[in-house]
């Protein structure tokens, strides 16, 4: 229960930190944080939170890393669906958090703002297609995934894997925000998702889909080139 719990604060500061600096500091009037502000907002909880939770839960805080630990055989399969329930409640609580926040500002309109949800077509931030979302979510996550299996690697060098690992989600943002607005986590994309409705919900199930198909294929990907002494 405690890794259960310490995935679900990890994944509610994840999504409030990450798309709360997008919604409420990314466009400040003149001293807003834009894209490469939020990029590092999501990197930096990543890297707290792993030092602060990792040796509790593993410090997964996505499904799609879940999934990626399970395929690379870092991670019980009897786990998957309590961790997996945690992150998204975890999200989704954030996300409250969040609008209540938001709406406290006057004239602020959840979905004119977009509320940091992810989307394509007209909803991507750069009119980015279905097809361009599709194989920038699976990328991206399948490189995350690659990133996380060799950081943490018993022979990669010890203590480091949470600045790789940050530094990478970091830079995940910096490429793929015009895309997408950036998932690479369902529980991410769900979190804000339910606050926005409509398009927000019936563009989700890409969200979901390409983060796992990614995270699987990271975890193929790692242990061909990782070899057997994993």
């Amino acid at each position: 229960m405690k890794a259960y719990a310490a995935e679900f604060v990890g994944t509610f500061w994840l999504v409030l930190g990450g798309c709360g600096s997008a919604v409420l500091a990314a466009a400040f009037p003149e001293l807003g944080i834009g894209f490469m502000g939020v990029a590092l907002a999501f990197g930096l909880t990543v890297l707290t939170m792993a030092f602060a939770i990792g040796h509790i839960s593993g410090c997964h805080l996505n499904p799609a890393v879940s999934f990626g630990l399970w395929a690379g055989g870092r991670f019980p399969a009897k786990k998957l669906a309590p961790y997996i329930i945690a992150q998204v409640l975890g999200g989704i609580v954030a996300g409250g958090v969040l609008y209540v926040i938001a709406t406290g500002q006057a004239g602020f309109d959840v979905a004119a703002s977009g509320f940091a949800t992810n989307g394509y077509g007209e909803h991507s931030p750069g009119g980015y297609s279905m097809l361009a979302a599709l194989v920038c979510e699976v990328v991206m996550t399948m490189m995350f995934i690659v990133v996380i299996l060799g950081a943490t690697d018993k022979r990669a060098p010890a203590g480091f894997a949470p600045i790789a690992i940050g530094l990478c989600l970091t830079l995940i943002h910096l490429i793929s925000i015009p895309v997408t607005n950036t998932s690479v986590n369902p529980a991410r994309s769900t979190g804000v998702a339910l606050y926005v409705g409509d398009w927000a919900l019936g563009q989700l199930w890409l969200f979901w889909l390409a983060p796992i198909v990614g995270a699987l294929l990271g975890a193929v990907i790692y242990k061909f080139i990782g070899g057997n002494n994993d």
